[in-house]
């Protein structure tokens, strides 16, 4: 690199985003993902040994992918090269392909690919790098939003390790803020600013893991801000909200709030009010609240408070619950707007929630023997034990059913299933009543 090119250099740097020129050049200066990166973990063992395998780096946006794979490309005495799957095509692999086998053959040194957006790349393209990553000429790292069983080919993930990223702790990114605001070098630590700190927790909050998000944020306010009186730039709660436009929502995921929320959202389904449950997840999304934590409850929701009156709305709930893990904020929304609207607007019933209820309590409080004709027949000498003797299979009767005693004796006698009239519950009952003569609904 020449003087010229240096100097370009250097000035590109300082006019980089904030996010960038922060990014932690050493493995000791990453915030975050103790999972992977504790001294004690395989991957923080295997980049400060420079033995590190091929490996695929999974997360949401703003997690640190990228930035580990820099920091790796810091530590390593191997080749480091990187291209975008959004640009690069066959050609530029086939370059990288050809530069590593060089590399390897003259020098010994090994050659680490690093692609950002894996995902991104088709089954072709993937293809063609197994081989080269199967016989060890580049040792690839490849970084993606996407879950990668889904993403990646099924054969260069046998070849890879996965590490999942996290989102950042709301404390996490407070550090990265309050670095950021002190450091004069790299930082903004030059211009003299003051972040409060309930702006910082705010910007935490609504960053919802993007430390990339928090920090152009603190970079918007403090180029906006005008110095006050005593020279300083002061960032307050309101400068927070307008540069990251969001609207502070007094909700704290450890206290009262978070429980008060949740609650009103599963009862607001409950009580079939659309409008009130959406509200209430519009509150908890715009808060930060995990998407899968919402899912989780409006799961519970459709099996506790619909139940058989509409079947359904399980599936349509667990089907949510899949995609949201699949596709990540901010498009999660729709889905779980989709979910929550369902389950609201459903026919309810918590007749399978009273009678698995009912039917525990009775397990708790009596000893049972199971008819023998109902116990296992599957092995030689069961009918000298008298097992699976007498048993009528339902198939082989008129209707594919017939009158036998499947509750043991001890309980032979209680109800647990009393189903109502809404929706398909109702169906069900007037389908065993013609079946079995049994009234459902009555207690």
């Amino acid at each position: 690199m020449d003087l010229f090119e240096y100097m370009s250099q250097s000035q590109k740097e300082k006019e980089a985003p904030l996010a960038s020129r922060m990014r932690p050049r050493t493995l000791d200066e990453v915030v975050g993902q103790k999972h992977i990166l504790g001294k004690d973990k395989l991957l923080s063992r295997a980049i400060r040994a420079d033995k590190l395998s091929s490996v695929i780096f999974f997360g949401p946006p703003g997690t640190g992918k990228t930035t580990l794979a820099r920091v790796i490309a810091g530590t390593t005495k191997a080749e480091f090269c990187q291209i975008n799957a959004t640009a690069a095509g066959k050609k530029d692999m086939e370059e990288v392909v050809s530069r590593a086998k060089e590399t390897l053959g003259m020098y010994g040194r090994r050659t680490i690919l690093f692609i950002d957006e894996i995902h991104r790349f088709n089954k072709a393209q993937q293809d063609y790098l197994l081989p080269f990553v199967e016989d060890g000429t580049v040792v690839l790292i490849g970084a993606t939003t996407e879950n990668p069983y889904f993403e990646v080919n099924g054969a260069l993930l046998s070849r890879s390790v996965i590490f999942e990223l996290k989102p950042l702790e709301n404390a996490e990114i407070e550090e990265l803020l309050r670095r950021a605001v002190t450091d004069a070098e790299r930082g903004l630590g030059s211009l003299k600013l003051s972040l409060d700190d309930d702006a910082c927790a705010f910007l935490a909050e609504v960053a919802g893991g993007d430390a990339r998000l928090a920090l152009n944020a603190i970079e918007l306010a403090a180029m906006t801000t005008e110095r006050s009186e005593d020279g300083i730039i002061h960032v307050t709660l309101a400068v927070a909200e307008e540069c990251i436009q969001r609207r502070a929502v007094r909700y704290d995921k450890d206290g009262d709030q978070h429980y008060d929320t949740i609650s009103a959202f599963i009862k607001s389904m409950r009580g079939s009010d659309p409008d009130a449950a959406v509200f209430y997840l519009a509150r908890m999304l715009a808060a930060g609240e995990d998407i899968r934590f919402i899912a989780r409850r409006i799961m519970i929701c459709a099996a506790e408070d619909v139940g058989m009156a509409d079947p359904q709305a399980l599936v349509v709930a667990t089907a949510a619950a899949q995609a949201v893990e699949r596709i990540g904020m901010p498009e999660s929304q729709l889905i779980l707007s989709e979910a929550v609207t369902y389950v609201a607007t459903a026919p309810k019933s918590n007749a399978t929630t009273n009678a698995v209820y009912a039917a525990m309590d009775q397990v708790g409080r009596k000893r049972v023997t199971i008819p023998p004709y109902l116990q296992d027949a599957h092995y030689g000498g069961h009918e000298k034990l008298g097992r699976g003797i007498g048993y009528k299979y339902a198939h082989d009767f008129p209707g594919h059913w017939v009158d036998q005693q499947y509750l043991p004796d001890e309980v032979k006698d209680e109800r647990f299933l009393i189903l109502g009239e809404n929706g398909y519950e109702k169906q069900a009952a007037e389908h065993m009543k013609r079946l079995t003569g049994k009234d459902l609904t009555e207690g």
